[in-house]
């Protein structure tokens, strides 16, 4: 597999990431350790998690995982910190205490003494921005963290972090939700990171799986949208719009002979601004489709009309 840079750091990244959301909730430690074995034989290294990700299980199984069979110099590790769990539920707060509070927390879960990217799960319009960049700082400063990044923030806050971090220390990317059905980014993110020098990780680049053509005709009863957890996930992609979508790349996954996950993933690792494709599974099995994507080049004519079916609007002040 391919290794692409986190923008214009030093930072080299496998083109696809192992998402682990689903790990110790509906992926169990052998299924975790099937996936974690195929990824890195297909030349993978990226892992990605979260501190809020099944309350810390999922951090807490990669560091078993890590512990019994793979050397923590096999894998680079991202997560993210920013949500607090209270009574009520989750909590966006990226304030000092919370972010090293939750980083310390994370470390000692993943059985490491560093991550090698470190993000701020969402932002947070309550804590000063200021506040956030001084725990990114310390992060780095104290060696818990080699890069430093955020997620899920939109353009202006993308933009305002960056430029005050400058290089003290530098925000080396951004994660957001980025697909064949999801092409927001495309407004303001894209251009903010692009001029800043940041690189763009995908999460969900499978359209919340809605692209891996399953639901064409019906909701199958082990599926996300059919759990009780992820079933709102899904839902915002199982309209008629979507529908337009993946049935554009199925016609195209069937004219080439592959898989239609093959055929979105391959779209999304195409764009230039794209570092990473983080993609997550449930089974060992559905994740071998996503693992040939970076081996797939699309023709001109293909890219074109996904392209064209998928497109977003754009106007003022994108475009004039």
């Amino acid at each position: 597999m391919q290794r692409a840079r986190i923008g214009t750091t030093g930072l080299e990244v496998s083109r696809l990431a192992l998402g682990t959301m689903t790990w110790s909730r509906d992926t169990d430690d052998g299924e975790a350790a099937d996936q974690l074995d195929l990824f890195l034989d297909a030349g993978g290294t990226l892992i990605d998690t979260a501190a809020s990700y099944a309350d810390g299980g999922s951090e807490a199984l990669i560091g078993r995982l890590l512990s019994a069979a793979h050397s923590r110099g096999d894998v680079q590790i991202c997560t993210k910190a920013g949500i607090r769990r209270t009574r009520s539920g989750g909590v966006v707060d990226a304030s000092r205490d919370t972010m090293l509070d939750t980083l310390d927390a994370s470390l000692e879960r993943l059985g490491t003494d560093h991550v090698d990217l470190w993000l701020v799960h969402q932002h947070d319009a309550t804590t000063p921005i200021d506040e956030t960049l001084h725990a990114l700082e310390i992060a780095v400063n104290s060696g818990r963290a080699r890069y430093v990044g955020v997620s899920n923030f939109p353009g202006w806050a993308t933009a305002q972090i960056a430029a005050l971090a400058g290089r003290r220390p530098s925000i080396a990317a951004t994660e957001m939700e980025y697909s064949l059905l999801q092409r927001g980014i495309e407004r303001e993110v894209v251009p903010a990171t692009r001029a800043l020098g940041m690189g763009v990780l995908a999460w969900s680049p499978l359209g919340r799986g809605v692209l891996t053509g399953k639901y064409r005709h019906a909701i199958p009863a082990d599926s996300r949208a059919a759990s009780e957890h992820l079933s709102g996930f899904v839902a915002p992609y199982l309209d008629d719009r979507a529908g337009s979508i993946v049935e554009a790349v199925s016609i195209a996954s069937d004219g080439l002979g592959v898989q239609p996950q093959e055929v979105a993933l391959a779209w999304v690792l195409a764009r230039p601004f794209i570092a990473s494709a983080v993609v997550g599974a449930r089974t060992a099995e559905q994740l071998v489709p996503s693992l040939a994507a970076p081996d797939l080049r699309l023709a001109p004519a293909i890219a074109e009309a996904l392209d064209e079916v998928s497109a977003i609007d754009l106007g003022y002040p994108e475009r004039r």
